[in-house]
């Protein structure tokens, strides 16, 4: 079995929970979270669409309740010895085969940390949880427990996080061979992924952005796709993930000629990154990050077009996201410090003109300036016919 990190890693990451958990006088945690799961022991799978549990108590034994489909793929992808299958059955809970679970590994009145907000996480089971352990175990959530963990990359992380940056950087310049007037929206989605997975990259957490002329004023993915015209707007926002690390890039393309305000707002967009790579920095705070964003913004008289977030963390992460925590937002006490992996998007959208335009970096901080790993230019991409 090859796994994707150490045996040192997976140790260092375990030796990290339980001095997390054992600082908060957790005797046991359940995890739901895949990435958790990812990260503490390989385990790689979508099954969390469906219910599974990792147990993992404080004396380091961790079983993995999962169903019959997932017993082969954590078999293949973890370093978990010990795995439980719940039996699709009827009105059987799992939730119920979890409790007998918690009581045969003699967790009855422990103190347990759940990790309840994640997409592994539904509020049925949530619900039904809560009813069924309430008077077996002392449960307080421990969500924020392993992102705390996981935010600050260790060196084996840092390789496939630079590895995802170049193949984010190889699918712009597919791409940009691909952009013209007329072209298809979707050859352009299939060079960019095509370019990825010919490089050993895996699927993103979730879709690429792509949307032209008033659809470039979006934010997110969605379906239909259009021919590019001969005067236009491409957005673009995409992200390389090599082992399920990403590293993220976004970008508005114009076809044909600029107009005044798409180069008044990429001036805004630029000066406001610049700005937020000064805040890049041990002992400033993800609070500060945002306001450097927003001074440089506002300083044009864009207040109105840009949003009230600007870049979050990215890690190891599943669908349907890439974005991790902490993120940029105004009074966000979060800390900067070194080996975080951080992408900061400059998004602005005139609804009024109709004119969009975005510049997006992702950058691995240090215990100075930060590094951006991109080695795309900076420059406002333009393609003519």
């Amino acid at each position: 079995m090859a796994l994707h990190f150490s045996d040192a890693e997976f140790e260092s990451r375990f030796d990290k929970l339980k001095a997390a958990m054992e600082a908060q006088k957790l005797d046991a945690m359940l995890l739901f979270a895949q990435e958790s799961m990812y990260w503490l022991t390989g385990y790689d799978t979508f099954g969390f669409c469906f219910f599974q549990c990792l147990v993992v108590t404080k004396e380091g034994r961790r079983v993995l309740l999962t169903r019959s489909a997932d017993e082969r793929q954590a078999k293949h992808t973890s370093n978990i010895e010990d795995i439980r299958i719940w039996i699709d059955r009827g009105s059987a809970s799992p939730v119920l085969q979890l409790k007998e679970l918690l009581f045969d590994m003699d967790l009855l009145g422990c103190k347990l940390g759940v990790e309840y907000d994640t997409q592994g996480m539904t509020g049925k089971i949530a619900l039904k949880l809560n009813e069924e352990l309430t008077s077996f175990a002392d449960v307080s959530d421990a969500s924020p427990l392993i992102p705390e963990l996981r935010a600050v990359k260790s060196a084996e992380e840092i390789v496939y996080v630079r590895k995802a940056a170049e193949l984010a950087d190889k699918a712009f310049y597919a791409a940009m061979d691909e952009i013209h007037p007329g072209a298809d929206e979707g050859r352009i989605l299939a060079a960019m992924q095509g370019a990825i997975f010919e490089g050993g990259g895996d699927y993103p957490g979730n879709e690429f952005i792509i949307g032209s002329d008033r659809d470039a004023l979006l934010c997110r993915y969605k379906a239909g796709r259009r021919n590019l015209s001969e005067q236009d707007q491409l957005t673009l926002e995409w992200a390389g993930a090599y082992r399920h690390y990403h590293a993220a890039l976004m970008r508005t393309v114009v076809i044909g000629t600029p107009t005044d305000r798409h180069l008044e707002m990429y001036t805004a967009a630029r000066e406001a990154l610049a700005a937020v790579e000064t805040q890049l920095v041990p002992g400033k705070t993800f609070g500060d990050v945002f306001d450097a964003h927003a001074e440089r913004v506002d300083a044009h008289g864009l207040m109105p077009h840009r949003l009230n977030a600007c870049g979050y963390s990215l890690g190891a992460r599943f669908t349907p996201s890439w974005m991790d925590m902490p993120m940029a937002y105004r009074a966000n006490p979060a800390e900067v410090k070194p080996d975080m992996v951080i992408f900061m998007h400059m998004i602005l959208m005139d609804s009024n003109s109709g004119t969009a335009m975005t510049l997006g970096q992702t950058y691995l901080t240090t215990t100075g300036t930060p590094e951006c790993l991109s080695k795309l230019p900076l420059d406002l991409p333009v393609k003519s016919g």
